[in-house]
C-alpha cells in the first residue's frame, strides 16, 4: 500500500518572500496599523460615510462625532485584516 501525504493547499495570494506571521509586539507594526487606519478613515470620509442626511439627521452632534465613527470603523477594518497596507508599511519601515 502506498502512503499518501496530504498537506493543506497553499495560498496563491500569499507572497513567499515576505514572512507572514508579523511580530505583534513590534512597535513598527503598531505604527503601520495606525497609518493604515488613518488612510482607511480618510477613504471612508471621501466615500461619504458619516455625512449628514437630508432628513431625520442627528443634527449638529452627528456632524461633530461622525469622525469618531469613521475612525472606529477604520480601526476595526485594520484589526480584521485591512487591505494589506499595514504589511507593506511594516516591511518598508523595518528595512530602515
Amino acid at each position: 500500500m502506498t502512503e499518501v501525504n496530504i498537506s493543506p493547499p497553499s495560498n496563491p495570494l500569499q507572497s513567499r518572500s515576505s514572512p507572514q506571521p508579523t511580530p505583534e509586539n513590534d512597535p513598527l507594526w503598531d505604527v503601520a496599523q495606525k497609518l493604515e487606519a488613518s488612510f482607511l478613515s480618510e477613504m471612508l470620509k471621501a466615500a461619504g460615510l458619516g455625512e449628514t442626511r437630508e432628513s431625520f439627521g442627528g443634527g449638529i452632534g452627528e456632524d461633530q462625532f461622525s469622525s469618531f465613527l469613521r475612525d472606529a470603523q477604520a480601526s476595526e477594518m485594520v484589526r480584521q485584516g485591512g487591505i494589506g497596507l499595514a504589511q507593506s508599511l511594516f516591511e518598508a519601515l523595518k528595512e530602515q
